[in-house]
């Protein structure tokens, strides 16, 4: 009676672990909005670090987060790192500006997980506006896989990209008045 029943269990397990590890192994998430400002007056609200407390969607989660800031004051090489209860903790780096066109960071979470990450801004002009998408992409361990069973990184994270770029798009209009 025993057997059977520790072999089904067994059966089981193989099988959850065979679905989990037949999922893709990478993701994307992504977000685009336009707004009423040049590529240029919007690169420099995600380019610089600091500002990011005036728009970003996560800076208001925890009101204890400790931010620290380290290399350049700007663009490539600039370092933001946080700690809070609520936030977990991390880092983010820029590795890559080009102004008015593209800001890529690599993004570290510590805690409650690790992970590693790539965030990426891309700006197109479109006459007096912008076209601005947020983009985060990154691979998926297993336990990654296994947690996309039941939600995706698109339904932890999109909607938070879009109020971001809402409050991006409304301190960056606020800025061209």
């Amino acid at each position: 009676m025993i057997i059977p029943i520790l072999i089904a269990i067994l059966a089981i397990v193989i099988l959850l672990v065979l679905i989990v590890a037949l999922q893709p192994a990478a993701f994307r998430v992504e977000r685009s909005t336009s707004i009423a400002e040049p590529a240029t007056t919007v690169f420099a609200n995600v380019n610089d670090l600091h500002r990011w407390q005036a728009w970003s969607p996560w800076e208001n989660v925890d009101a204890n987060l400790q931010r620290t800031y380290q290399g350049a004051p700007n663009g490539t090489g600039a370092i933001y790192e946080w700690v809070g209860k609520k936030t977990g903790s991390g880092r983010m780096t820029i590795i890559e500006s080009r102004p008015g066109q593209l800001v890529k960071i690599k993004l570290e979470f510590f805690k409650p997980f690790r992970a590693t990450n790539t965030a990426e801004f891309t700006f197109l002009p479109d006459g007096g506006q912008s076209t601005v998408t947020w983009a985060m992409y990154g691979d998926k361990n297993l336990m990654a896989k296994a947690m996309h069973l039941f939600v995706s990184m698109d339904t932890i994270v999109g909607g938070m990209f879009e109020k971001g770029l809402l409050q991006l798009k409304t301190v960056s209009e606020g800025q061209g008045k």
